[in-house]
């Protein structure tokens, strides 16, 4: 980031709850996975590769507790 940017006076999240409204899901990445996956295009591809793998496996029962 440039040193003549200053955030000094922002807000984290200040704008989180209108995002939220108008979006279905958000998933955030790891920093590895997304040099990998740049873009949800791609990520969406990747997904949709490994849903019958993900279809054919049984659920497992989670334990109570």
């Amino acid at each position: 980031m440039r040193k003549e940017y200053d955030l000094s006076g922002g807000v984290r999240g200040k704008y989180y709850e209108r995002f939220a409204k108008y979006t279905d899901t958000l998933v955030l990445l790891d920093a590895d996975v997304a040099e990998v996956f740049p873009n949800s295009r791609s990520v969406n591809t990747a997904l949709r590769a490994i849903i019958p793998i993900v279809r054919l496996r049984k659920p497992r029962r989670r334990k109570a507790g």
